[in-house]
Protein backbone atom coordinates (compact mmCIF):
# COMPACT_ATOMS: atom_id res chain seq x y z
CA UNK A 1 0.00 0.00 0.00
CA UNK A 2 0.95 3.64 0.02
CA UNK A 3 3.86 4.48 2.24
CA UNK A 4 5.43 7.93 2.48
CA UNK A 5 8.52 7.97 0.33
CA UNK A 6 7.44 5.00 -1.77
CA UNK A 7 8.06 5.55 -5.45
CA UNK A 8 5.03 5.05 -7.64
CA UNK A 9 5.20 5.44 -11.38
CA UNK A 10 1.81 6.81 -12.38
CA UNK A 11 -0.07 6.90 -15.64
CA UNK A 12 -3.66 7.02 -16.80
CA UNK A 13 -4.91 3.68 -18.02
CA UNK A 14 -7.31 3.04 -20.87
CA UNK A 15 -6.92 -0.71 -21.17
CA UNK A 16 -8.82 -3.64 -19.79
CA UNK A 17 -7.32 -6.57 -17.95
CA UNK A 18 -8.71 -9.68 -19.59
CA UNK A 19 -8.44 -11.96 -16.57
CA UNK A 20 -8.24 -10.88 -12.96
CA UNK A 21 -8.24 -13.16 -9.94
CA UNK A 22 -9.48 -11.73 -6.66
CA UNK A 23 -7.98 -13.05 -3.42
CA UNK A 24 -10.08 -13.19 -0.27
CA UNK A 25 -7.88 -10.48 1.28
CA UNK A 26 -9.28 -8.04 -1.31
CA UNK A 27 -12.79 -8.62 0.04
CA UNK A 28 -11.85 -7.76 3.64
CA UNK A 29 -13.32 -4.24 3.40
CA UNK A 30 -16.62 -5.37 1.85
CA UNK A 31 -15.98 -4.31 -1.74
CA UNK A 32 -17.80 -6.64 -4.14
CA UNK A 33 -16.04 -8.45 -6.98
CA UNK A 34 -18.16 -6.51 -9.49
CA UNK A 35 -17.07 -3.20 -7.98
CA UNK A 36 -13.42 -4.31 -7.97
CA UNK A 37 -13.61 -5.25 -11.64
CA UNK A 38 -15.39 -1.97 -12.46
CA UNK A 39 -12.74 0.04 -10.60
CA UNK A 40 -9.95 -1.63 -12.56
CA UNK A 41 -11.74 -1.35 -15.91
CA UNK A 42 -12.46 2.37 -15.36
CA UNK A 43 -9.32 3.36 -13.45
CA UNK A 44 -8.36 7.02 -13.60
CA UNK A 45 -4.87 6.25 -12.33
CA UNK A 46 -2.66 3.21 -12.50
CA UNK A 47 0.60 3.32 -10.54
CA UNK A 48 3.25 0.61 -10.43
CA UNK A 49 5.91 0.25 -7.76
CA UNK A 50 9.21 -1.59 -7.85
CA UNK A 51 7.76 -4.63 -6.05
CA UNK A 52 5.45 -5.69 -8.93
CA UNK A 53 2.44 -4.16 -7.19
CA UNK A 54 -0.03 -2.06 -9.15
CA UNK A 55 -2.34 0.54 -7.60
CA UNK A 56 -5.60 1.32 -9.40
CA UNK A 57 -7.73 4.32 -8.45
CA UNK A 58 -11.10 3.95 -10.07
CA UNK A 59 -14.82 4.17 -9.36
CA UNK A 60 -17.10 1.43 -8.14
CA UNK A 61 -20.44 0.98 -9.94
CA UNK A 62 -21.94 3.82 -7.85
CA UNK A 63 -19.12 6.24 -8.71
CA UNK A 64 -17.29 6.09 -5.37
CA UNK A 65 -13.52 5.92 -5.78
CA UNK A 66 -11.72 2.74 -4.76
CA UNK A 67 -8.09 1.94 -4.16
CA UNK A 68 -7.28 -1.47 -5.58
CA UNK A 69 -3.89 -3.17 -5.37
CA UNK A 70 -2.85 -6.05 -7.57
CA UNK A 71 0.30 -8.12 -7.84
CA UNK A 72 1.70 -8.81 -11.29
CA UNK A 73 2.55 -12.42 -11.97
CA UNK A 74 5.33 -13.68 -14.21
CA UNK A 75 2.75 -14.53 -16.91
CA UNK A 76 1.56 -10.87 -16.94
CA UNK A 77 -1.76 -11.67 -15.24
CA UNK A 78 -2.69 -9.81 -12.08
CA UNK A 79 -4.23 -10.89 -8.80
CA UNK A 80 -6.16 -8.42 -6.64
CA UNK A 81 -4.92 -8.46 -3.05
CA UNK A 82 -6.53 -5.27 -1.66
CA UNK A 83 -9.64 -3.18 -2.31
CA UNK A 84 -11.31 -0.52 -0.21
CA UNK A 85 -12.82 2.96 -0.49
CA UNK A 86 -10.06 5.33 -1.59
CA UNK A 87 -8.27 7.08 1.25
CA UNK A 88 -7.34 10.78 1.12
CA UNK A 89 -3.62 9.99 0.84
CA UNK A 90 -4.22 9.03 -2.80
CA UNK A 91 -6.10 12.19 -3.84
CA UNK A 92 -2.91 13.85 -5.10
CA UNK A 93 -2.47 11.06 -7.64
CA UNK A 94 -5.81 11.80 -9.31
CA UNK A 95 -5.79 14.12 -12.30
CA UNK A 96 -7.41 17.48 -11.67
CA UNK A 97 -10.40 18.64 -13.68
CA UNK A 98 -9.23 20.10 -16.96
CA UNK A 99 -5.93 18.18 -17.05
CA UNK A 100 -4.90 17.27 -20.59
CA UNK A 101 -3.78 13.80 -19.46
CA UNK A 102 -7.32 12.55 -18.81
Amino acid sequence: MYRPGRRWTTWVSYYDILVVEIYDSARRHGVSDSDIEHGIDHAMVVAEDDEDKVLYLGPDRAGNFLEIVTVQRDDDTEVVIHAMPMRRIYEDLLPEAGDDEV
